[in-house]
């Protein structure tokens, strides 16, 4: 007979927690990721690697850090969705911790209070940690940090999308707790996915009853000074995620949160005497709409102009080839 142990109880007995990392051109970064990964105070069983293009591995790796397992791909291989999804069917453990090559444990607790945000409620389906600014972070990107990531904890659920909108959803598989019953019971990650697997995921989940936590104990760093052209280009992949996802994201408020981080960083400006930095603020911004407003209307625009406007042009190729079912290419212009 199968004993089915309480919260508590599993984390006590060590829940098997396998980390899954997918990878491409990894260097020194990644080094340091493996190095603190393999030190956590809570056992991690495996660290599973989806590298793409195995001429940019190194194989020192494996003997350096006995718990890595790597398993390689193509360029043409890659998908946001897909590659994780077969991370976690190479995965027994109970719990699966996603993380980017480019994410940093703060410190040694990070798997371990991942589990237990997870382990310890059993309507919680995933845990996401909070992201701390490098060293390199530009002044308002570290605002923007501690405005998505804050010091306090939470768990959201179906309920909250009244007064949370699109927040609800929230999860970043920059680093990412999930419970491994759910996310088969879930179906996993979408098959395929230009950008955002992690927040489809976690609108699906959300609702089927279960609940994401927020923990803001378990902490990486992990940040980015993108340039509005690359705020754009991120933005345009993002709408197009939400776009091909109504099931999850129609109806469900979302420009509002976008309107209110605006508002507060230009307000955090003009506390701090930062006053010099205020258009950066709204050419940003700018070029995160703009980008998100013609991701979501991707269907409407011609082949080129989406093609200019994505970060992710081989995931189009594949559409256009017919290796990616639901949307396809005719005429010039996209069609569903």
């Amino acid at each position: 007979m199968r004993v089915v142990l309480s919260g508590q109880e599993r984390i006590m007995n060590a829940v098997k927690t396998d980390v899954i990392i997918p990878a491409y051109h990894p260097g020194e970064e990644f080094d340091k990721l493996l190095e603190r990964l393999s030190a956590q105070k809570y056992p991690v069983n495996k660290i599973i690697v989806m590298n793409t293009e195995k001429k940019f591995w190194r194989e020192n790796w494996e003997q350096k850090y006995p718990l890595v397992e790597v398993h390689h791909l193509t360029k043409q291989e890659f998908d946001h969705g897909a590659t994780r999804r077969r991370g976690a069917e190479l995965s027994d453990a109970e719990i699966l911790i996603f993380m980017t090559q480019d994410a940093l444990p703060a410190d040694r607790n990070l798997v371990g209070n991942l589990v237990q945000a997870v382990a310890g409620n059993e309507k919680t389906g995933a845990a996401y940690a909070r992201q701390l600014p490098k060293n390199d972070c530009g002044f308002l990107e570290k605002y923007t940090r501690s405005f998505n990531y804050p010091e306090q904890s939470c768990l959201k659920t179906e309920k909250d999308v009244e007064t949370r909108g699109i927040k609800t959803y929230f999860c970043s598989n920059v680093c990412a707790a999930y419970d491994h019953r759910i996310y088969n019971e879930i179906g996993g990650f979408p098959e395929h996915a230009i950008f955002n697997e992690d927040m489809i995921y976690a609108g699906w989940m959300v609702k089927k009853g279960y609940a994401v936590a927020y923990a803001a104990e378990a902490k990486v760093y992990h940040s980015h000074n993108y340039s509005c052209s690359q705020q754009f280009h991120r933005n345009f992949d993002l709408g197009v995620s939400q776009a091909e996802h109504p099931e999850v994201f129609e109806g469900v408020p979302s420009e509002g949160e976008g309107v209110r981080l605006v508002k507060k960083s230009l307000s955090y400006l003009l506390k701090t005497g930062h006053i010099w930095m205020i258009p950066g603020l709204f050419f940003q911004s700018a070029s995160k709409y703009a980008g998100y407003f013609l991701g979501k209307r991707y269907q409407k625009l011609p082949e080129r102009l989406i093609l200019f406007c994505t970060m992710s042009p081989e995931y189009w190729k594949k559409q256009k080839s017919g290796r990616i079912s639901g949307s396809r290419f005719f005429k010039g212009y996209i069609t569903v």
